[in-house]
């Protein structure tokens, strides 16, 4: 079994209404004590405590829910407490480490929050826009933004999700350059992404930088179980190398589909569990690792859904 969670953009208004009553929302109101944010209210009010919504809650509140399920999903499957490997896209990457056990749930309340932050600061000082390209290679899309960075424009592949999609990250006129350019090479589909910047690009370098200090005073242990990383799409089974790698990820690609051949084809995972708001990393599985069965946990109801073979299994 992989666990896998999703990055801010799975986030949606009032998305912890759902899990209000759930015997692990103390999270929600712990993660209030550490970080002094009003948690709760950004999973519960429709528009998130923050409108127009900023990046910083929007981070706290996606990690603090994936917490919660994931809590609630290991008292209705035991062996979710002890998944093969764990794998997170963006932000996922920290609910990925606290559920394999490599950083604690405080530890990763602080690190998102200090990396909500430094995001925030970046994308003010350097406003970006990001778009998904639909219905072309990662490498197409790559030598379109590339072409567009040599006539002087600042555009990425920022998320190489699977071998149909990618999204472009930059500034709004090099994105909407290169959205012309993928046309003109056959995209399917160009899809605007409501997120606040340019992230996983080098336009977050200063959130890099800011962020780094945080990163060097946290706590990384060996875990339970390794985790593969966005930066380089490798399982990590202890704590050396995560300070780098979670600071490459804030200005390089997520490698999403070659995550998941790692742990499809190099692990031999044959269960995927999408732990988190939407089905967004359930799609790019089904495309990337057809083979692999797939579970979605995002609403309680789902819950009593898990296969009764897993159950028994972890018995």
């Amino acid at each position: 079994m992989a666990l896998i969670f999703p990055g801010e953009e799975a986030r949606r208004p009032g998305m912890g209404r759902p899990w209000a009553d759930s015997p692990s929302w103390f999270l929600a109101e712990r993660a209030s004590e550490v970080t002094g944010r009003d948690v709760p209210g950004l999973l519960l009010d429709p528009f998130g405590a923050d409108h127009p919504p900023r990046t910083d809650g929007a981070q706290l509140a996606t990690f603090v829910l994936e917490m919660v399920i994931l809590a609630d999903l290991r008292r209705a499957l035991p062996a979710a407490a002890r998944p093969l490997v764990c794998a997170g896209h963006g932000l996922g990457e920290y609910s990925a480490l606290v559920a394999a056990g490599i950083i604690g749930f405080d530890e990763g309340l602080r690190l998102v929050a200090a990396r909500g932050r430094a995001v925030q600061e970046a994308a003010a000082a350097v406003p970006g826009t990001m778009a998904a390209v639909h219905g072309l290679s990662p490498d197409t899309v790559e030598r379109a933004a590339r072409s567009v960075r040599e006539a002087g424009g600042r555009v990425w592949a920022a998320h190489l999700d699977a071998d149909g999609q990618t999204v472009l990250a930059g500034d709004p006129a090099s994105v909407a350059r290169c959205r012309t350019l993928a046309r003109e090479l056959g995209a399917t589909g160009i899809v605007p992404l409501p997120l606040g910047g340019a992230f996983h690009t080098p336009l977050m370098a200063d959130a890099a930088a800011a962020f780094s200090t945080a990163l060097a005073a946290a706590e990384f242990h060996r875990g339970s179980a390794p985790v593969v990383a966005n930066a380089d799409a490798q399982p990590h089974h202890g704590p050396d190398g995560w300070p780098g790698l979670l600071e490459r990820q804030l200005t390089g690609p997520v490698r999403w589909a070659d995550s998941v051949r790692t742990m499809a084809d190099g692990l031999y995972c044959d269960m995927f569990v999408e732990v988190g708001p939407g089905r967004g990393l359930t799609a790019l599985a089904r495309r990337t690792a057809p083979r692999v069965s797939r579970l979605t946990v995002s609403e309680p109801g789902q819950l009593p859904a898990v296969p009764r073979t897993l159950v028994r299994s972890a018995a």
